[in-house]
Order: C-alpha cells, then structure tokens, then sequence
C-alpha cells in the first residue's frame, strides 16, 4: 500500500472509535505471523531513513531518526518482542503515545483493517513474549496478535516511579478506586500512584468484564458509586473499549453517578472530543504519575469537601 493511501485511510477509520470497533495498522515483522498495532497511535509510515546514534538512549533502541526535524528514537520491534528475523526491517511506523513519539521499525507493513472490539480476545497464557500483546483476533481467517506497545517500550525504557509530590488526601473516606486496562504494566503504573496515596483499588482487565462488575453489585443492592469514588478507564481494550463502557455507564440509572476519568496513552483533538462525547468526567494522557495522582487528589477532596 502507497504511504499516502495509508494515511488518507487513518484519518477514516478514526472515526470509528466509540462504536466499539478498533482500526488496526497490520505489519509483519519477518515471519508470516501478521501483528497489529491501533491506528490511533500512527502518525506516519516512512521507508527506513538512515539512523544516527544518540548516546542518552537506552541499550535497545537502534537509534534515532530525523523525521520533519525531529528526533525520534528507533526500536527494532522484532528484537524487542524477543522475534529476531533475517528478513530486513525496512519500514519505520512512527507512533506516538503515553506523550512521547517513538519509531518501530518493522518488515513490511501489510493495511488498516476494521475490526470489532468484541472480536478480539485475550492472549492466551503462554508465557515467553505472549506478554507483549494485548488480544488475538483474525481477520480473513488469518491470526492477528495485537502488540501491547506500553509494555515493550516499559522494558527499553522504563519509566521512573519516584515520590509524589502531591498531599495524601484526608483517609477515612471509605471507598475504593475501579482501574480498567488491559496492560498489566499500566495497571502497576496505577496501583503504584494509588498505594502512594493510601487508596484501595480493583483492578480489572477490560471494559465488559468491569460493567459486568458494577452490575452486579448493583443487582446485589450496593451503590456502585457508594463503593467506587472513581473509575480509571483506559480506552483501547478488547471486549468493550473505554468509550463504550463510559457510554454504558452513563446509560445506566444504577451507574451513571459514577466519575469516570479516561486514562490512555492515546492523543489527540479528536480523542479529546470522544471523551466530551461519551460523557466521560476527566481525561488524563498516560503517562505522568504526578498529573494522575492530581487529578485522583482533586477527585477524593471533591468528594470529602
């Protein structure tokens, strides 16, 4: 596919976001094995650009390359998912996300296909670079392995997880905090912000599995905004993406008082306009500790005010 054909068609599948339905960019990184990364995280795909070394750059990255005067680190993202190929890398998908920009090079980039959120399914649990992807899903009968880009990049660059400089909030409150993500390093990046902060949490892996939850205790009699002073959403995730649980949520009387803060290392004008759509109550892009912790501080005082 023609670089500008591929992002002539980003700018369409965009818009399917909140109906439940993920644009995915499909590459192959050397074998047959067809990998998929979501098309909102895409700025470009370039033909390999010769590569230049910066000293400050950890051991895993290639490099940095020059794109439109900036410098942007390079991954191989064959060597990093622990895929090593002889088949040359010869394109660059420059992606940005938890707000930083990062290349992945990759073996050849295949299409953008439309695929439905509920389509797409848990990894299975085997271990080894199983870990890196975030669902499997097909497509034409071919085998898709959506890669889990936060926790590849966690590992080559792991980000720092330092004291908050933000005032504990008054305990005594009573309630806990829902986290919603699929990544695992994300959902340790929240649980760490939370412990800092003394404040319980459950932790879910995507969005169905936690409105199941908060019906059912609903159904039970508890007030589910009683037991949850707030919810941390990601957005993209399988089964039920964020913007369709906090649609659902704001559809149901039972749940509908809930705050819910969208947290997601996807950017962008037309994310923020999806968030205003949905009726989300917060926005916050991953990844900073200390704007999270914010952001959960003003929350709990708002409650305990």
């Amino acid at each position: 596919m023609a670089r500008h054909q591929l992002l002539d068609r980003i700018d369409q599948r965009i818009r399917l976001a909140g109906h439940n339905r993920l644009a995915l960019l499909l590459f192959r990184l050397g074998g047959r094995q067809i990998f998929g990364v979501n098309v909102f995280k895409v700025q470009e795909v370039l033909l390999r650009p010769p590569l230049f070394t910066m000293l400050q750059l950890p051991p895993g990255f290639l490099g940095a390359a020059d794109i439109r005067g900036r410098s942007v680190p390079v991954l191989d993202l064959a060597r990093a998912i622990g895929q090593p190929s002889d088949v040359p890398a010869n394109y660059l998908v420059v992606a940005e996300f938890n707000r930083s920009v990062q290349g992945f090079l990759v073996a050849s980039v295949d299409r953008i296909v439309n695929i439905a959120v509920e389509d797409i399914q848990p990894p299975p649990e085997i271990g080894g670079e199983a870990h890196y992807l975030i669902g499997v899903t097909r497509y034409h009968d071919e085998l898709i392995q959506l890669i889990d880009v936060e926790s590849v990049l966690a590992e080559a660059m792991p980000i720092k997880q330092g004291e908050l400089e933000v005032k504990p909030p008054a305990s005594g409150i009573g309630r806990e905090v829902l986290v919603v993500d699929d990544s695992r390093v994300a959902r340790n990046q929240i649980r760490s912000v939370l412990d800092q902060l003394g404040l319980a949490s459950t932790q879910l892996s995507d969005g169905r599995q936690a409105l199941e939850h908060l019906r059912q205790l609903a159904a039970s009699g508890q007030r589910p905004s009683e037991r949850y002073a707030m919810v941390i959403s990601d957005i993209e995730m399988p089964s039920m993406d964020g913007y369709t649980l906090t649609s659902e949520i704001r559809r149901d009387p039972q749940l509908r008082d809930l705050y819910v803060l969208l947290h997601t290392s996807l950017s962008g004008v037309f994310n923020q306009s999806m968030v205003e759509k949905v009726g989300a109550d917060d926005f916050v892009p991953k990844y900073s500790q200390q704007e999270l912790a914010e952001r959960i501080v003003a929350r709990i005082s708002q409650i305990s005010g």
